[in-house]
């Protein structure tokens, strides 16, 4: 069963199960179970004991504390509970009133979503769910659905950290390739300087962006992600009420100042995001040996502990203000420091239950090979040369698909592909793994069981199965454009014929979705 066609078995399952069922944690569970008895050939027992050392596995590894999975998921409190703390200072309030009369359109809301996407590229997790908090009074009060929100967070997140050198993404790729150049002992470029040339090659992540750009100028909206946009411009109905519990939303009223100002917001997001980045500064230095360069910083950081600073510093200066407005004015119940504490928690439950359980069946699928054998048909293969990066594209993307998880791919597939490529034609090194990183990517956006995807839509505020059902069309035409190019790409050996042949045929498809687009709203109306 390990690394065998069967290892395929509980990831789909899973998947397939959430888009027949629409229930997460159901179909989570019957993946993870399903991966325990292939481990165990079908024992009960066994496969009982089995899910259980998965789940204590999240917790404590090798006998020590799993800071990684424990500090994100401390983060995710934390940003609960400063979210409840923004909301009942008013900051909440008063920022949506602020930006309602300086950002005039629905276009401009979602534009400054867009701008914080590019900008905040330090990493992908703290991408989403802090430009989640800072969009969404905005989103809101412009009547976007969270689904739209999540889409544009989650498609400006990992495709701006995937090409950024200085981000955590960016440190852990160059690591790789300079692994490949040192083993296959290359001497036509640097690290870093491939990682910089491969930036262009990187079709899907280019289209992405792009097309992002485009959904918010034209107003884009494909299958269900028309419902949304469409409940929300009529009801003002944001998420869709019917599916239960939101990730990231409060479940209860609770009491809001009226006399919070904008700086109860925008203070402990700032306290957030340069605590976060401090963080991550500092515990590179900590842990980098020899020349001390912003590169290896990035390279040597603990993203999870720096979360986990910046969570807690933000939290300090959200709750210092809502002492200082609470004792200046005393218009808010005596109680409210508890709730708001219990509902800022409570709001973050359903994304750490997801989380979990999405952590349990990457953990079985690692188990099972997964992506060892999706990785074996590449290296097996015996295709021509100029096949391999739109062949590595899409067994880059089913692996990420499969396993929830685009750096496990990074890890595995580019030194395959390096491998492979220092063999055949080196000329094809950089498109190769150029296609793996997009491929990933893609992957990444499709699936239902990846940690980003959860924290898209925790960021947003968003069902989490409504954001992977809405984003899955504009992937999809992003993956087939990018096909097309990794294909030109590799017959004629030429970038920017490859470069070229994408951006018209990106042009080609966005001027059709848009009139289709126009076309189909007139239609609703």
């Amino acid at each position: 069963m390990i690394g065998t066609i069967y290892s395929l078995i509980p990831p789909l399952l899973a998947i397939i199960m959430v888009l027949l069922t629409r229930r997460v944690l159901l179909s989570l569970g019957i993946g993870i179970i399903s991966a325990a008895l292939l481990l165990e050939n079908f024992s009960p027992l066994a496969s009982l004991t089995k899910v259980y050392e998965s789940v204590l596995g999240i917790f404590v590894s090798d006998g020590e504390l799993n800071t990684w999975n424990v500090y994100i998921i401390l983060f995710l409190f934390l940003l609960g509970i400063i979210t409840a703390f923004i909301t009942v200072s008013g900051g909440s309030r008063a920022f949506g009133e602020w930006a309602l009369k300086r950002v005039k359109s629905r276009v401009g809301a979602q534009l400054v979503t867009f701008f914080l996407g590019i900008i905040i590229f330090i990493d992908d997790y703290f991408n989403a769910l802090a430009v989640g908090q800072i969009s969404r009074p905005l989103t809101d009060r412009h009547r976007i659905s969270r689904a739209k929100l999540a889409y544009l967070i989650d498609s400006t997140s990992a495709p701006v950290c995937v090409i950024s050198p200085i981000s955590s993404w960016g440190a852990y790729i160059i690591g790789i390739i300079g692994t490949i150049i040192a083993t296959h002992q290359l001497t036509e470029f640097s690290a870093f300087s491939a990682f910089i040339q491969m930036i262009p090659m990187n079709f899907y992540v280019l289209t992405a962006l792009l097309f992002v750009l485009v959904t918010v100028l034209y107003n884009v909206n494909i299958g269900s992600m028309r419902k949304h946009e469409s409940r929300a411009m009529r009801t003002g109905e944001t998420v869709h009420a019917e599916r239960g519990e939101v990730p990231g939303e409060l479940k209860e009223d609770i009491p809001v100042s009226q006399k919070g100002t904008v700086m109860h917001l925008a203070f402990p997001i700032l306290a957030l995001v340069l605590g976060t980045i401090g963080a991550m500064i500092y515990t590179g230095i900590q842990g980098t040996e020899g020349t001390l360069t912003l590169l290896a910083i990035f390279e040597n950081t603990d993203v999870s502990t720096a979360l986990l600073w910046g969570g807690l510093i933000g939290l300090v200066v959200a709750l210092a203000l809502f002492i200082g407005l609470n004792k200046r004015d005393q218009e808010l119940p005596a109680n409210v420091t508890g709730r708001a504490i219990k509902e800022g928690i409570k709001s973050m439950l359903p994304a750490v239950y997801i989380l979990l359980f999405a952590w349990s069946i990457v953990d079985l699928i690692g188990q099972l090979e997964t992506g060892q054998y999706l990785a074996g048909l590449v290296e097996n293969s015996h295709l021509s040369v100029g096949w391999l990066p739109v062949i590595l594209f899409v067994i880059a993307g089913l692996m990420a698909f499969s396993t929830g998880t685009s750096w496990g791919t990074f890890g595995l597939m580019l030194p395959i592909a390096g491998q492979i490529m220092a063999v055949v034609d080196t000329s094809m090194l950089l498109p190769a793994l150029s296609a793996v990183l997009a491929g990933a990517v893609f992957g990444d956006h499709c699936s239902p069981i990846s940690d980003t995807t959860i924290l898209s839509s925790t960021g947003a505020g968003c069902h989490h199965i409504d954001h992977v059902m809405t984003q899955l069309p504009y992937a999809v035409i992003c993956a087939v454009i990018s096909i097309l190019g990794y294909i030109i790409l590799g017959l004629t050996g030429s970038l920017w014929l490859g470069f070229i042949a994408t951006l018209i045929l990106f042009a080609i498809v966005m001027i059709y979705v848009i009139q289709t687009s126009g076309q189909k709203e007139e239609t609703a109306e």
